[in-house]
């Protein structure tokens, strides 16, 4: 394994099969053939490797939260009010399900969060519920505008 990590093991194949079910999670396995050159069969034994590797996740739809009526989307800093506490704010905020996302990061803040709900009130009410829960105090970023995300990465 190299200094990037695993993903630096993956043939040219591979890679280009990870691309395309980037993005098009929905790529039939004879349109994936077609677009990296190898046979139907080749192409699944491959995809079912990727997954058993770890490489290859999962297929996911992605939800525009304007039209389900989560306009708002935005990130929730936490930073613990008692540095001695423990750190198992995932487990005690896991059953908010306005949390999209929940990473934990190096800074003076131990996690951000990527929230969306209705409206900046339902966002204040949320952040009643994270600070009540977790224990902690939170610095908050509302989104504007989204120019673009979920982009896929160099593979």
């Amino acid at each position: 394994m190299s200094e990037r990590g695993p993903q630096t093991d993956l043939e040219p194949t591979d890679r280009a099969i990870l691309r395309e079910l980037a993005s098009n999670g929905r790529c039939s396995f004879t349109d994936l053939g077609e677009r990296v050159g190898l046979s139907v069969s080749a192409v699944h034994q491959r995809v079912r490797r990727l997954e058993q590797r770890g490489a290859l996740r999962g297929y996911s739809a992605r939800i525009d939260g304007e039209s389900i009526g989560l306009p708002l989307t935005a990130f929730i800093s936490l930073t613990p009010t008692d540095p001695a506490a423990p750190d198992d704010y995932p487990q005690r905020l896991q059953h908010l399900s306005e949390i999209e996302s929940c990473y934990s990061v190096a800074g003076d803040e131990s996690y951000i969060l990527q929230v969306r709900v209705a409206s900046p009130l339902a966002l204040e009410e949320l952040l009643r519920r994270i600070r009540e829960a977790a224990q902690v105090s939170t610095r908050t970023t509302v989104v504007l505008s989204t120019p673009f995300e979920n982009r896929v990465p160099e593979i």
